[in-house]
């Protein structure tokens, strides 16, 4: 069995030989990554086994002076947050898109290079990423405040606004599914440390129809949809199950009370994350990673688990936590066996 198809288990939450993993992590990390292993190869190096496909958010110009624009025109300052930056300016400072022209769902830098990681990572779960995907994109064109106070201010706006957004994502995707891809990611963070950002009543209503139209576009065509959100937002797990999410991302322990929601839902939805970002693994010792690590390892035995940290690893992580995670996972019994 390849990573591919132990990962395909493991959605199916089904038993697995091993606990699949896909690790990611921040610039700041990945050059200390970098520094240590001698090579920059960082998929290879911790044996992910996802390889992500596409161009998440778009950001394809750089405009100089730390910072670049992505696709829909938002300008964002680089200057602090290496990663993907802040937000400058507001590109619809008004709530309407009378003069608003959208980009190009399929242009071709979405998908000039999916041919070559595919077939250099063979053996990986093929994974498109399609970064913010409703909420995110529209406050970061509205500005949040804005957007926020268009729910009750300008609803109709609102609607037409995300309503567009879907119609560009489900023509990026459906370009992308031409490739022999097995999942979609979408990304749209909800959360914050507790509760909703804008109130479940709100996401009901604006947000949770969008996205059943763009996770039933995706199940159609027999692919696995996982979506990421970060922050306090289990309270939404039933309503994704029921419009078919595979995985969610990222088990977050700081804000969820992890084991029991893997234990009420595993067999329904799949989970991606569980180590801390927040705590263990920049305060705990290597003791405490490591013990963290088979915890999940343990936990994620049986299926409907991807480990990982919870979110991408940042650059205030030790060197040796980092190692001691990946060296954990790539220790279990069977891995070397298998691939």
């Amino acid at each position: 069995m390849n990573k591919r198809e132990i990962v395909k288990q493991a959605l199916n939450h089904e038993p697995v030989p091993y606990v699949p993993w896909s690790f990611r992590f921040t610039k700041e990390a990945q050059e200390k990554l970098i520094e240590h292993y001698g090579f920059v190869n960082l998929n290879e190096a911790v044996g992910n086994h996802f390889i992500e496909l596409g161009s998440d958010i778009g950001f394809f110009e750089d405009i100089g002076n730390n910072r670049v624009r992505d696709v829909f025109g938002v300008c964002w300052n680089r200057s602090i947050d290496k990663d993907i930056g802040n937000v400058e300016g507001t590109v619809l400072p008004e709530p309407t898109l009378e003069k608003y022209t959208f980009p190009n769902p399929v242009d071709h830098r979405f998908f000039d290079d999916i041919p070559e990681k595919i077939e250099s990572h063979s053996d990986c779960l093929r994974l498109f990423c399609l970064g913010f995907s409703l909420y995110e994109r529209a406050w970061t064109l509205r500005g949040m405040t804005n957007l926020l106070l268009d729910f009750y201010d300008h609803p109709g706006f609102v609607h037409e606004l995300f309503n567009r957004i879907t119609d560009y994502n489900i023509a990026q995707v459906g370009k992308a599914l031409e490739y022999d891809i097995d999942a979609v990611c979408f990304g749209d963070d909800w959360g914050q440390q507790h509760g909703l950002i804008m109130g479940h009543q709100l996401w009901k209503e604006f947000i949770f129809p969008q996205l059943k139209r763009m996770y039933a576009f995706v199940k159609d065509h027999g692919r696995f949809v996982f979506i990421h959100s970060c922050g306090d937002v289990d309270e939404l797990f039933d309503d994704l199950v029921s419009i078919g999410v595979d995985c969610f991302n990222p088990f977050q322990p700081e804000v969820m009370d992890c084991g029991s929601l893997f234990f009420q839902y595993s067999k329904q939805l799949s989970f991606w994350g569980g180590l801390s970002t927040q705590k263990t693994l920049p305060f705990g010792s290597i003791d405490d990673v490591c013990k963290s690590t088979r915890h999940w390892i343990n936990l994620g035995r049986n299926g409907s688990y991807i480990l990982s940290p919870a979110h991408a690893v940042e650059g205030d992580v030790p060197l040796q936590n980092m190692l001691g995670f990946i060296d954990e996972v790539q220790r279990q019994p069977g891995y070397d066996r298998l691939v």
